[in-house]
């Protein structure tokens, strides 16, 4: 689950409105590792998959209304920062379409959210992980998801 309140705040918000717009979406990034291993996965942003062939002009129309502020536009996504500041990084690729129809449900304060399954988490920190033009500090991290999401987690017990 996500670890704090405006964090979970802006991941039950945008959920909300997609759902509103009828947008297939679900979670996917560090809070998706960290619910999936079990493990809080320190991360900057809620991220959230969205399928590819939805107009990105009427979610931006739909987050402006509801409070969320665009702070980025890039090829395979738009980022947001929610009224608490939290930011939400929204990605559009084609290659998540089929991973968002074979998405679980968790619920967070009340709400049933989509996150992607553990195994499309795997592939997808998987291409991620070996793209050479991935910058190291990101691949690295996906390496590291990597081997939570397959199990190697920390021992509370084992210490430093």
């Amino acid at each position: 689950m996500p670890d704090s309140p405006d964090r979970k705040a802006a991941l039950c918000d945008a959920s909300r409105i997609l759902r509103a717009i009828s947008a297939p979406h679900a979670l996917i990034g560090g809070v998706a590792v960290g619910i999936h291993s079990g493990v809080p996965r320190a991360t900057l942003d809620v991220d959230l998959a969205v399928l590819s062939s939805i107009d990105r002009s009427t979610i931006t129309r739909s987050f402006e209304r509801a409070g969320f502020r665009k702070s980025g536009d890039y090829p395979h996504s738009t980022n947001f920062r929610h009224a608490s500041g939290e930011p939400v990084q929204l990605a559009f690729d084609p290659q998540f379409d089929v991973m968002i129809e074979r998405a679980e449900t968790f619920e967070v304060d009340g709400l049933a959210v989509p996150i992607v399954a553990k195994d499309d988490l795997i592939a997808m920190k998987e291409r991620s992980a070996a793209d050479p033009h991935r910058r190291r500090s990101k691949a690295l991290r996906d390496q590291a998801d990597l081997a939570l999401l397959r199990g190697d987690v920390p021992d509370p017990d084992e210490g430093w």
